[in-house]
């Protein structure tokens, strides 16, 4: 996938449910004691993207402080707050000078749980973009972009159609050209004016969705939620489990699948489990390479595993040690295995089945991690496929 940004909507005050937001902006609102933002941006960072821009208005400040110039899976989270309030289409346009690539536009109060990769693919060509479609019967009650119709890949509207506009939308940049020096709205004044012009393609998904944008949906939220994504997960040793630890590995060439890996991670993903890399690097501690490089290679392990459909939720590092080299990563943390704070914080973002969860791993310090953290916990074998059929069954 070629490099895209994401943009979230997220400033609108939440009329229709401001009962329920106690002077919060719809995004920080927690269900299951989750953000529904966090639960947004972990469906969305497991992909190779390069940024997220998160455009907020209505108490802006409990976004920034949670997610400002946060990095979540080795993507940089960006907010913004409007001056003036300019409506979703004048909202975009202030990303212009922010050199933005093509971008996912999604609404931060609903989650469409698209395949990124196969949206970003149907609309890259001879379009400026495209939109995904739901069903009506979806729990959403879309008040614009209703009525809607595909026609050889296009957009159009058909008066009898059961389909809406979904809230995720993918835009070439050329985009800003369209936009209105005005406050406007993206639903009602730009895209309408771009449909009939068939410059915009629609796709439909079946997917999970949910929106939290009226009282009736939002009762029903904490459980769709849950029952989605509650899954149990695979925590992961890097060197030694999913590569061959030949000291200190940084560079992708030297970067080597251990036997059964690439079979044994789709095998996970197939029986939808979630993924994690709990990893003490060490080496950025001691100089012998630096965070940057553990960040490059793992940028590029990402696009080289989405080729495969192999994605990992998160991954988490300890930089640290007692005997560092580099002074700011010379202390003690718990952050560092046979400390279980990685693992903790996963569970802080993450819904986990921890009955069904385990860790894999290949020193006793993955092993007092995982009881730590009340994790069934197995040495790594020979055949990571093999080994991982064998948990499963």
């Amino acid at each position: 996938m070629r490099k895209i940004d994401i943009v979230i909507l997220a400033g609108g005050k939440g009329s229709r449910i401001k009962e329920y937001l106690n002077n919060k902006p719809k995004p920080m609102l927690k269900f299951n004691n989750i953000y529904f933002l966090q639960y947004l941006l972990n469906n969305l960072t497991k992909y190779p993207i390069n940024k997220v821009y998160i455009l907020t208005g209505f108490k802006h400040t409990i976004i920034h402080k949670n997610f400002h110039n946060r990095i979540f899976n080795f993507t940089k989270i960006i907010c913004i707050k409007e001056k003036k309030l300019m409506g979703t289409g004048g909202a975009l346009l202030g990303l212009k000078k922010n050199k933005i690539n093509d971008f996912l536009l999604i609404n931060g109060d609903t989650i469409f749980n698209v395949d990124v990769d196969d949206f970003v693919k149907s609309f890259r060509q001879k379009s400026l973009g495209g939109i995904a479609l739901v069903s009506k019967k979806a729990n959403t009650k879309s008040l614009k972009l209703n009525n809607l119709a595909v026609n050889k890949n296009f957009i159009t509207y058909k008066s009898k159609s059961n389909l809406i506009n979904g809230g995720v939308y993918y835009f070439n940049k050329k985009i800003f050209k369209y936009l209105i020096k005005r406050p406007s709205s993206l639903e009602s004044d730009i895209l309408p004016k771009m449909i009939e012009k068939k410059l915009i393609k629609g796709k439909i998904y079946k997917d999970f969705f949910v929106d939290i944008g009226s009282p009736k949906y939002l009762k029903n939220a904490k459980k769709k939620l849950l029952i989605n994504f509650k899954k149990p997960a695979a925590f992961l040793d890097r060197d030694g489990v999913i590569n061959y630890d030949y000291g200190y590995v940084h560079k992708f060439k030297n970067f080597k699948f251990r036997k059964g890996v690439i079979k044994g991670l789709k095998y996970l993903i197939k029986k939808n489990f979630y993924i994690f890399i709990i990893t003490n690097q060490a080496g950025i501690a001691k100089g012998k390479f630096k965070e940057k490089d553990f960040f490059n290679l793992h940028k590029y392990l990402k696009h080289y595993l989405s080729k495969k459909n192999i994605f990992f939720d998160d991954v988490q590092y300890c930089p640290f040690h007692p005997q560092a080299k580099i002074k700011r990563f010379k202390k003690i943390s718990n952050l560092r295995k046979p400390g279980n704070k990685m693992i903790q914080n996963i569970f802080e973002k993450f819904l986990i089945n921890r009955k069904r969860s385990f860790m894999i791993g290949d020193k006793i310090t993955d092993e007092k991690c995982a009881k730590k953290s009340n994790l069934n916990y197995f040495y790594a074998e020979k055949d990571f496929e093999v080994q991982i059929k064998n948990i499963l069954k």
